[in-house]
């Protein structure tokens, strides 16, 4: 066995053209526990065809600003943690477990509600999709969603905001 450290460009982009473009990773949010959002959020964002996969609270009002619980970004060096709140009507009580897809802005899944706060994932940025998500993709997304809210509401990081 060897005790390398995992070069993440091997799996982003296996041609070895000079041109490639450097390999990015980012968690924000990730300590502890909260590390294992990133498996399936990394999953959720290649489905998608991505480069930013956020899991975000708002007050289930629908008031106030979408703030970020965790990020992953694969394409920035320090993940941009910025949410444009007006831009979420999807994120709101009773969607759940819908899933949007915006085409290429993205995709947002409502992952449920807990004391006043409106739980969403969104993924978002990297190359553009000319054509709607596959449904098989659709149910892996989906699927991967239930695990963060799974994560989020059964093992009480929901209640960790602030």
């Amino acid at each position: 066995m060897s005790d390398e450290i995992i070069d993440i460009a091997q799996y982003l982009e296996r041609s070895s053209e000079s041109s490639r473009p450097e390999a990015k990773f980012a968690l924000w949010g990730g300590e502890g526990e909260r590390s294992r959002f990133a498996l399936p959020l990394w999953r959720i964002i290649y489905l998608a065809q991505a480069e930013r996969g956020v899991i975000l609270w708002r007050d289930a009002s629908g008031t106030g600003a979408a703030r970020p619980f965790v990020v992953l970004d694969l394409g920035s060096d320090t993940a941009r943690t910025d949410i444009d709140g007006a831009d979420l009507p999807e994120c709101r009580e009773g969607d759940a477990p819908a899933l949007h897809d915006r085409g290429d802005s993205g995709v947002v899944v409502h992952l449920g509600t807990r004391k006043g706060r409106t739980w969403c994932l969104l993924v978002d940025g990297g190359r553009k999709r000319s054509q709607a998500l596959a449904a098989r993709s659709r149910e892996d997304i989906l699927f991967l969603a239930g695990e963060c809210a799974g994560l989020l509401f059964l093992r009480d990081f929901a209640d960790q905001a602030e």
